[in-house]
């Protein structure tokens, strides 16, 4: 990995959240099909996410614990909101990264969070099976995706019903269903992918969805919103 700045950098944000490394590896693998030129980088340094091209959030544990560590990195959300929300980097936040684009979340404690998309994180709480059993909660394994938004960029090449990989026990209830590009059913609808204009999330772990996750990264890293 070389150091992050231009239009194709990307800076993968680390703030202790756990699963950098698998995510990490995922966008090299990718970046590395486009040939040289896409340089990805693990930083906790607020400078170079501000110049990255493009810039990927992810996530594992508790919300917050997740907003601790982000909001713990000096200038870091102040960074973030200058490249994503003032100057439109595109940006794609991961499980607990997309969940922290949400107003709170309500695991153990109210949280505040980035407030960038209007809804709450909360506890899933599916029905139950057609036979009555109850379903487990975390949510994990593969998924179905229904497709609210096709023909959206970043779903190019993925199939309505497509299979992808979950391990959550908490949802994004959006305010706006129009902030919805995808959903999955449990017993209830799971918020697959979250976003508008140029920054995204995904509940589903894209760098564990095997040939799904790389074409939805492979179509982050070709997208100019």
């Amino acid at each position: 990995m070389t150091a992050a700045g231009g239009p194709t950098s990307v800076a993968v944000v680390d703030y202790g959240s756990g699963n950098l490394r698998s995510v990490a590896k995922a966008v090299e693998r990718v970046a590395s099909e486009r040939g040289p030129g896409t340089d990805v980088q693990v930083t906790s340094d607020p400078a170079v996410v501000r110049r990255a091209g493009r810039i990927v959030l992810p996530g594992v544990g508790a919300f917050a614990d997740c907003r601790g560590g982000l909001y713990g990195l000096p200038g870091m959300v102040e960074a973030l909101t200058d490249a994503v929300i003032e100057r439109g980097t595109p940006f794609l936040g991961i499980c607990v990264g997309m969940q922290l684009m949400a107003d709170r979340g309500l695991e153990h404690v109210v949280s505040e969070g980035l407030g960038w998309i209007g809804g709450e994180v909360k506890l899933i709480e599916p029905a139950p099976t057609e036979d009555g059993l109850p379903r487990k909660v975390p949510h994990m394994g593969w998924n179905r995706l229904s497709l609210l938004q096709p023909e959206h960029p970043l779903l190019k090449g993925i199939e309505e019903g497509a299979f992808v990989y979950y391990v959550h026990s908490y949802l994004f209830d959006v305010a706006d269903r129009s902030d919805l590009a995808a959903v999955s059913d449990y017993g209830g609808e799971i918020a697959a992918i979250v976003g508008r204009k140029n920054y995204f999330g995904t509940q589903f772990h894209p760098e564990k969805s095997q040939a799904n996750g790389l074409a939805f990264i492979r179509n982050f890293l070709d997208w100019r919103p």
